[in-house]
């Protein structure tokens, strides 16, 4: 996902395909006519941090979270030049958004971005988009407290008119709910 503001584009997250890092700034720039200055990686997986590197070699500002950071360091994934030590709220533009860590799920250090503003929450891949019948990839799950995180994101993000997660599509803003009741099954099942 990406925002385009009166001072830029802010990318949240980053491919994992190197062959799409320079594309997706050269399709950004001939569309919008703007700039990537700031990327947001919301975990440490490949397919949310692969870029970051690159991108911070372009100029533009990369941040994670520290808990992002020391596991991208033990993984050997890449690693941003900022870093976030708590929930955050950055202003680009006419745009305010925050950074919110509600738990562990997906991974230990997932977080979402959340517009209050506007309404509309960035789950990354701990949010799970409504075509898909499972958490997709558990390997990093934190299975027992996924649930509960669920619930911290919709106790903090209040009647979302978009939601967006790290896979598929966001056209059915039901994904949280949808999450949640896999995340419950999943908890009772183990």
């Amino acid at each position: 996902m990406y925002l385009v503001t009166s001072d830029g584009v802010v990318m949240f997250d980053t491919p994992w395909d190197t062959t799409r890092f320079q594309p997706l700034l050269d399709s950004i720039k001939n569309r919008h006519h703007k700039n990537v200055v700031l990327c947001i990686a919301t975990h440490f997986h490949d397919d949310r941090t692969g870029g970051l590197r690159y991108y911070a070699q372009q100029g533009i500002k990369t941040y994670t979270t520290r808990q992002t950071d020391e596991l991208s360091k033990k993984s050997g994934m890449k690693r941003a030049e900022f870093l976030i030590d708590k929930d955050t709220v950055f202003n680009v533009g006419q745009y305010s958004f925050q950074t919110y860590f509600p738990g562990p799920g997906h991974a230990a250090d997932n977080i979402v971005i959340w517009f209050e503003k506007e309404k509309i929450l960035y789950g990354g891949c701990l949010v799970k988009s409504v075509e898909y019948d499972d958490l997709g990839n558990l390997a990093d799950a934190y299975i027992k407290e996924y649930a509960t995180t669920i619930k911290n994101v919709q106790a903090k993000c209040k009647k979302p008119r978009y939601i967006i997660p790290g896979h598929g599509s966001w056209i059915n803003s039901n994904s949280l709910d949808h999450t949640l009741q896999m995340a419950e099954k999943l908890e009772h099942k183990n």
